[in-house]
């Protein structure tokens, strides 16, 4: 299974996800605020599940009809 972790998830939940053996990928160490639209497109084209806090992915997701 394979997830990407919003900058805004705690690293320990990053850490123990990859632990566990998953594969997880964390914006907060390689892109840094790079746009919501961005992660759900890039989550989307590596099958990857996304972990975040932010609830700006749900306007995106249901209001806008963002693909997923």
């Amino acid at each position: 299974m394979k997830f990407i972790a919003d900058e805004g998830v705690d690293a320990q939940i990053v850490s123990k996800l990859r632990s566990e053996g998953y594969d997880v990928l964390y914006i907060a160490e390689f892109d840094a605020g790079v746009s919501d639209d961005d992660i759900l497109k890039f989550a989307n084209e590596d099958d990857r599940i996304l972990i975040t806090r932010d609830k700006d992915f749900g306007e995106l997701v249901f209001r806008q009809q963002f693909s997923i």
